[in-house]
């Protein structure tokens, strides 16, 4: 990813990542490489595979199997929006009337985040990047 892109995406209340949770990640890949003609990066962060989509030389997307932890959700999309701080902004969702679903967790190598719901039921991600990191993890 190069330094400008990533800079952009780390400024405070810029959209920065979106990611794919599905039961079926074989077909998901097979779907969306031939609809919008991304390549795909395999890596594996932890114990979990994951799957970088790249349009051209840029990193669009991350794709991965449903964790256990969410178990009969359905398939979704969810979109990252960076923050300068995610558990002040956390604390900040709350005094506004939205709800903390996940509560601010660490990705190491990668960032902290939480996912929350604004009052009308709408669900975002919230992520604060470490310095030296990529929205995909990979060093800048």
């Amino acid at each position: 990813m190069s330094n400008e892109m990533t800079v952009a995406m780390k400024q405070h209340g810029v959209f920065s990542w979106n990611e794919l949770m599905t039961s079926d990640i074989e077909g998901a890949k097979v779907f969306y490489q031939a609809l919008f003609d991304w390549s795909l990066d395999e890596m594996t962060a932890g114990d979990m595979d994951y799957t970088i989509a790249k349009s051209g030389e840029t990193e669009v997307a991350g794709m991965m199997a449903m964790p256990l932890e969410v178990k009969g959700m359905p398939p979704m999309w969810g979109a990252y929006v960076t923050v300068d701080e995610v558990d002040v902004s956390a604390r900040k969702v709350i005094e506004l009337g939205g709800k903390i679903l996940m509560e601010p967790t660490d990705i190491p190598g990668i960032g902290r985040f939480c996912t929350l719901q604004d009052p009308q039921g709408a669900v975002l991600s919230m992520m604060t990047y470490e310095k030296n990191s990529s929205a995909s993890g990979q060093e800048d």
